[in-house]
């Protein structure tokens, strides 16, 4: 008896897309769009950057499905594109407005959300500098439960390990980035 795609695990379908399946594209997109949409709301106010983000990172894993390399979740592989599309958006100065007369006032001014100001400031200095140093697995908790507001058992499943283990790893990664920045 054939598997079908809705029964396929991630991982089968991301090798699928590799293979350059667009119906197990559509698959992973189906099962994964809806949470990352949410997550990148939390970060950004605009449903329409949000909703841009969500494209480009399908693009991006079907451009890059073969790069993934099946260490931890295939979900955790697209939240980090996406919220790495994100960042990389928010970075950019916004265009400039066309406009017949200058603007005054708050009507006009483009506000940063302290939220965005806050992930955009942990790419550079000491904090950056010491998420960095973390290894891969001590910074995926980190970020799950920290910038993500997962609750160990979320950021159990979405990482694919033992809720004791989110809880040591988070406690290591706590202890590593206090002695960085000490």
């Amino acid at each position: 008896m054939a598997t079908t795609r809705s029964e396929m695990g991630d991982a089968a379908l991301l090798a699928a897309v590799a293979e350059g399946d667009r119906g197990a594209l559509r698959s992973l997109y189906e099962r994964h769009a809806p949470w990352l949409a949410l997550r990148l709301a939390r970060r950004s106010a605009d449903p329409g950057l949000v909703e841009e983000i969500v494209q480009d990172t399908f693009v991006a894993v079907w451009k890059g499905a073969k790069r993934y390399r099946g260490q931890g979740e295939v979900a955790a592989w697209i939240w980090g594109i996406g919220i790495r599309r994100l960042i990389d958006r928010l970075r950019r100065p916004p265009p400039a407005l066309l406009l017949s007369e200058p603007v005054s006032g708050p009507a006009g001014a483009i506000e940063v959300s302290a939220e965005e100001q806050v992930l955009l400031g942990i790419e550079h200095g000491d904090l950056g500098s010491a998420l960095n140093r973390l290894s891969p697995e001590l910074r995926a908790v980190l970020q799950a439960t920290a910038l993500d507001g997962l609750t160990t058992k979320e950021a159990a499943k979405l990482l694919g390990i033992p809720q004791g283990t989110v809880k040591t790893r988070l406690m290591r990664a706590r202890t590593e980035l206090r002695e960085a920045l000490a």
